[in-house]
């Protein structure tokens, strides 16, 4: 098995929900075509006289509830995830409204009710598949085949792992970190840092201030969600319930059941935010964006946790995402929502554990703990909209976060029986054997259920 090479900026990165396979994957796959494009020949550029893009999988399946069309649309017009406003999905809302694609030199018209939903089994390579041709009459131009393999990330038919540093401390499992940890007496966080360094040729102060960016986008999530009312965008007419639940857990003084009530309130309110499309942070996926930003919330507003701890924490959790990610998956088309709020869980409950000072065998057990109540959870979005159950089950994911760092923290750290690597393991054999009905289709579970209701 190679070592993680993943970087911080990779597993964390800002961008549009509600879906970071479905809205940030291909909103790269859009702006990266209307690059090649630009790059053909000028008389292919002329020829061109229609753009086909056509949508396998779960994105076929769910990608209209999760704005994928629109997010396409948005990177072919110049959009890029990490610097798009928070409202820019919102004026492709209009499936029939035509915007002018720029191929340099020409324009095509294109709508986002253009996109073709294609087959949902099919022989790609991923459950997340997208077609890019551009057409003069039948003959094609350019055409490239992109998979949105989860996080926001994305490759594509003859992608090749671009050129990067080696990790300092070159790991696969989380045996072999430990052992890096032991053997150089490191902390946790020290040696994500010093991989980052070495992986991205960024200095120390640059990651600093790249993780500050991150806390504050969201904090700024949390903030916009308790403050929001009102009904998030789609048919299911979903309430916004993030403002309700604050006020009830500020009544109670955030004391007993109300500081439950509170990490809630954040958690739903981040998660409800990238339900309505707006800007989150992947964490280490959009549909599970509210897990970390409601523990964050909850360490800097009610444990005064500092912003040095907050950004070793954050370490810490991509330490567990990068195993989670390298020996399993983060993408509910291939794992289910056990790689999504699961592992975000995971991440949150490391994340408390070391920003509350604890070394790595607590942060472990506490990561452990958090995902083995997570195995085999499914991804059954109702109508494909990120919504339901998906915002409570954030809240959820936040709750048995900060329950698993309490189990690991007060126990004695011997007591604990499976380690990360095995319950990382069953992670990915449980989504393997899962039915692809239950992976982000809407075709079982609770999507069926309350269409049947």
């Amino acid at each position: 098995m190679p070592p993680v090479t993943t970087s911080v900026f990779e597993l964390l990165k800002i961008g549009p929900g509600p879906s970071s396979s479905h809205t940030i994957g291909p909103m790269r796959a859009g702006f990266d075509f209307m690059h090649l494009i630009r790059e053909l020949p000028e008389p292919d550029r002329l020829a061109a006289d229609a753009l086909e893009v056509r949508l396998f999988g779960s994105l076929s399946a769910t990608g209209e509830g999760h704005g994928t069309p629109r997010a396409i649309l948005s990177g072919m017009l110049g959009s890029q995830p990490d610097a798009c406003s928070s409202d820019t999905l919102e004026q492709f809302m209009d499936k029939d409204r035509t915007f002018d694609l720029d191929l340099g030199g020409k324009t095509l018209p294109f709508a986002p009710g253009m996109i073709i939903m294609d087959a949902i089994q099919h022989e790609y390579a991923h459950p997340n598949t997208m077609i890019f041709r551009l057409r003069a009459g039948d003959r094609v131009l350019l055409e490239r085949i992109y998979y949105s393999v989860g996080g926001g990330f994305l490759r594509w038919e003859g992608w090749e792992e671009p050129e990067r540093g080696e990790p300092v401390y070159p790991y696969a499992t989380m045996a072999e970190l430990k052992a890096h940890l032991r053997a150089n007496s490191l902390r946790l966080h020290e040696l994500i840092l010093a991989n980052e360094m070495a992986i991205t040729g960024a200095s120390e102060e640059e990651v600093n201030l790249g993780l500050d960016h991150i806390v504050a986008v969201m904090e700024q999530a949390v903030e916009n969600g308790i403050q929001a009312t009102g009904v998030l965008p789609g048919p299911i007419g979903l309430q916004r319930k993030a403002a309700v639940m604050y006020a009830r857990a500020k009544q109670e003084y955030f004391q007993g059941p109300g500081f439950l009530k509170a990490i809630n309130a954040y958690a739903l309110a981040a998660s409800e935010e990238n339900a309505a499309g707006h800007c989150v942070v992947t964490a280490p996926t959009c549909g599970a964006a509210g897990v970390i930003p409601g523990i964050l919330f909850m360490l800097k507003r009610h444990m005064g946790s500092l912003q040095t701890e907050l950004r070793e924490g954050l370490l810490a959790a991509c330490a567990i995402g990068f195993l989670c990610k390298h020996n399993a998956s983060i993408s509910g088309a291939e794992v289910g929502c056990q790689g999504e709020v699961g592992v975000a869980s995971t991440m949150g409950a490391a994340l408390i554990a070391y920003a509350r000072g604890y070394r790595f065998q607590v942060t472990e057990n506490a990561a452990e703990i958090a995902l083995e109540h997570h195995l085999g959870l499914t991804c059954d979005p109702v109508g494909g909209f990120v919504q339901i159950p998906c915002i409570e089950r954030n809240a959820m994911g936040a709750v048995k976060a900060f329950n698993a760092y309490l189990i690991a923290s007060t126990l004695d750290e011997s007591y604990q029986k499976v380690d990360l690597d095995k319950a990382i393991r069953a992670m990915a054999q449980t989504g393997r054997d899962m039915s692809n009905k239950y992976k982000e289709t809407s075709e079982a579970g609770l999507a069926l259920s309350f269409t049947e209701c």
